[in-house]
């Protein structure tokens, strides 16, 4: 199946270093490889040697450092390590006491140093051993000891034996590792190996008949290897395949199941450079998903705008959805969302911030809302991880495509509209006055007594019927018949809102950055309506956050919310949250009761409040001030300009008027 060149990913070049007990043949090891020749007498210490990129099929040139285990050389041999991608570990076969030190010193070193290169064990001199030694027996206790050790060999450089495979094979554990893609204890591939595979053989099954027919099988071939396979060729591997795994060969072709087995059998028989060719033709990296290439989106943004998915993207999404719920129950249960999400790396929402951002069933089964919830999360987020895994689940158009850059938010505030369809709400407060509470409302779960403080980012996500927004009553009779047809019009469209918890402690680290507040399209402000002092807390974070946005530019809309109604409120609270909304520009405060279940429909008037990006955005005494400043210097700057404009036109009617008087005397 095989055949042709291999590709060795975006590598330009492998930097060997080679380490071990002084006399155990480190510089000749590199001198004869180097010269393809033995030299008796070489220097204690090499400079650095390079091989070609001619010198092993792979063309990518090596670098190979020599280095000295003296006691002074420790400090440049750990920097030399560190930079290495592989190792090469010496030992001369004539002294037995320098592989002893290999597990008593050396690999312990590399671990100590924490080096994640792999090591290829070599044994020098072996011209001078006289005894027996069977390689394999001797070195399998020290490999399951040590599973950073990739291969161990053997070589004499003065009779030019398997000199230049101790190169090859270091830098074939570069190019084309193992462990990425097989688990040596278990003989198995790794799950994320098959993840990778199995999309693969999806994207080859062109006719989706769940095997791939002698014609597929070409197709395959040519990709990967730029050579078609011989008719006998295709009889051999599936009789290979049916031989050992009868599973792997139906009448319609190659299974899913013998696709795997085939390249298990390549890793095992010593041709792991077949599958990773393989994988690298489809876009992965080593570390077995796509690379850049592939999930580039380089549409610049400025910080006021988000990124959401397109309508397309939306419907590809619920066509995904319907196809993997297997009994149409409106639901993705548990394993349907991970046979969904099988040919990607692993499932993108097992993590923060994502795990326990959307409403799920009691069996943690999603639905359509919560499945496009945590995309239009994902997507505000990282929209890199939003176009890999469109692609993972199938999207075969230009994922980037499927991504749509909204308009920025100071646009959309002179325009005192906006078009986007996802908000990003922060959501302040002190300490115990209801955020969370009202996070876990949003997502539909029962309010619960226990208090467990924010210390993370922590987000909540659903989809908001959006209702009607107000209008200045003051506005014609005309234009308001107009946005009567147009808010009946709007009934009925929903909305995604995203909730994002900012802990009282997280407050100054968040708006220490200037642009904090360029992402966020609305802010509340939550406080204890039966606590005084939370509500000045709530006072307090909305002045700070006003004043950031005034000096930043990137002044938002912003709510207080008088959580914890069911409590007993003061007349002397509601009256002083009045005036602080009165006086900063913004609504009166919104009370609910997250216990009672009376939220008076907080989430539609957050999505609103985004809606109208011009208003109920609030405004400090300093940012008052500083309004009134620059509408005074405006103001004298225009009756300047209107004075010397008045000049200029008086000084040409008198120039007009005295060369008029000249020309008629």
């Amino acid at each position: 199946m095989p055949g042709g060149g291999v590709t060795s990913g975006n590598r330009t070049s492998v930097r060997i270093a080679v380490i071990g007990d002084r006399g155990t043949g480190k510089s000749s090891l590199i001198a004869a490889s180097a010269a393809e020749s033995f030299r008796p007498e070489v220097p204690p210490v090499l400079p650095p040697t390079r091989l070609p990129s001619d010198y092993y099929p792979d063309n990518v040139p090596i670098v190979i450092i020599d280095t000295s285990s003296s006691l002074e050389y420790r400090g440049k041999l750990a920097e030399e390590l560190k930079r290495a991608d592989a190792v090469v570990l010496t030992y001369a076969c004539d002294q037995p006491l320098t592989l002893n030190r290999l597990s008593t010193f050396w690999l312990h070193e590399l671990r100590r140093l924490e080096i994640r290169a792999p090591v290829i064990v070599a044994g020098c001199k072996l011209d001078r051993r006289d005894e027996e030694y069977n390689l394999s027996v001797e070195m399998m206790p020290l490999m399951q000891q040590f599973r950073e050790i990739e291969t161990c060999i053997e070589c004499s450089a003065a009779n030019m034996l398997q000199i230049q495979e101790v190169f090859y094979f270091a830098q074939k554990a570069v190019l084309h590792p193992t462990a990425p893609l097989f688990d040596q204890e278990t003989q198995a591939l790794r799950p994320r190996c098959m993840r990778a595979l199995k999309r693969i053989f999806i994207l080859c099954d062109l006719d989706m008949d769940g095997a791939l027919n002698d014609d597929e099988l070409n197709e395959f071939q040519v990709k990967c290897f730029n050579s078609p396979l011989q008719p006998a060729e295709v009889v051999g591997v599936k009789s290979v395949v049916r031989e050992k795994l009868p599973e792997g060969v139906n009448e319609l072709g190659l299974t899913l199941t013998g696709f795997l087995f085939l390249h298990a059998l390549f890793i095992e028989k010593g041709r792991i450079e077949t599958t990773w060719t393989v994988l690298r033709k489809f876009g992965y990296n080593d570390e077995l998903k796509l690379g850049d290439d592939y999930l580039s989106f380089s549409k610049k943004r400025a910080p006021d705008q988000s990124v959401e998915l397109t309508s397309e993207a939306v419907e590809f999404l619920k066509g995904i959805f319907s196809t993997f719920d297997d009994d149409k129950d409106g639901v993705l249960r548990e394993n349907e969302l991970e046979d969904l999400f099988s040919t990607a790396p692993e499932s993108p929402w097992d993590e923060a911030p994502y795990k326990d951002a959307v409403d799920k069933t009691p069996l943690r089964g999603l639905s359509l809302s919560g499945f496009l919830s945590q995309w239009a999360l994902m997507t505000l987020l990282d929209p890199a991880q939003t176009i890999a895994n469109l692609i993972y689940v199938g999207l075969n158009c230009d994922a980037a495509s499927g991504l749509h850059i909204t308009r920025s938010r100071l646009l959309d505030k002179k325009k005192q509209q906006t078009e986007r369809n996802v908000f990003q709400c922060f959501v302040f407060g002190p300490k115990k006055a209801g955020k969370s509470a009202l996070l876990t409302s949003l997502l539909g779960r029962p309010f619960s007594e226990n208090y467990t403080p924010t210390t993370s980012e922590r987000y909540a996500v659903n989809i908001v019927q959006q209702h009607a927004v107000s209008i200045d009553c003051k506005v014609s009779l005309a234009i308001s018949k107009v946005n009567d047809k147009s808010r009946e019009r709007d009934e009925g469209n929903k909305k995604t809102l995203i909730l994002q918890e900012i802990p009282e402690d997280g407050v100054k680290k968040l708006l220490s950055k200037k642009e904090s507040l360029a992402a966020c399209d609305v802010a509340v402000f939550v406080y204890d309506s039966s606590s005084e002092s939370s509500l000045n807390g709530a006072v307090e974070l909305l002045s700070y956050v006003a004043r950031q946005g005034e000096e930043s530019g990137f002044g938002m809309p912003c709510l207080l919310i008088a959580a914890k109604n069911d409590l007993d409120t003061s007349s002397t609270s509601n009256r002083d949250s009045a005036k602080i909304c009165v006086d900063m520009g913004i609504d009166a405060p919104i009370p609910v009761s997250v216990k009672e279940r009376d939220i008076n429909d907080v989430f539609s008037r957050i999505v609103n409040a985004a809606q109208q990006p011009h208003l109920n955005v609030p405004e400090t005494d300093q940012g008052r001030s500083q309004k009134r400043y620059k509408k005074l210097v405006n103001n004298a700057l225009m009756c300047l300009s209107v004075g010397a404009a008045a000049t200029f036109v008086g000084l040409v009617a008198y120039r007009t008027y005295a060369a008029r008087k000249n020309t008629s005397s």
